[in-house]
């Protein structure tokens, strides 16, 4: 698959993961294994990740394949995973923290 853009991502990875967009806006999808925020480009990567520190439970970032070496270096000790447009999975999620 070719890199594509941010509404492009989206809907590729909805149909691919069934998900739907998420009506509170803390993600830019939601589906039945979890959260995830669109990343189309490598600058959108870190702000990616810190939009997931706030989603509870599985948090992926959906990726263009061609930025998984920029992506996985912000995924360490973050438990967010990494998907591709395909809803294939790049790098496993964590369930994150509980907020106490």
């Amino acid at each position: 698959m070719a890199r594509v853009d941010h509404d492009a991502l989206l809907a590729a990875a909805s149909e691919a993961l069934g998900g739907t967009v998420d009506s509170a806006g803390v993600a830019d999808l939601v589906f039945d294994k979890g959260s995830a925020v669109i990343a189309a480009s490598a600058n959108d990567l870190k702000d990616a990740f810190k939009r997931m520190k706030k989603v509870e439970g599985y948090g992926w970032v959906v990726i263009n394949r061609e930025d998984l070496f920029a992506a996985n270096p912000l995924s360490i000790g973050s438990k967010v995973g990494i998907l591709d447009a395909r809803g294939k999975v790049l790098k496993n999620a964590d369930v994150s923290r509980k907020k106490v």
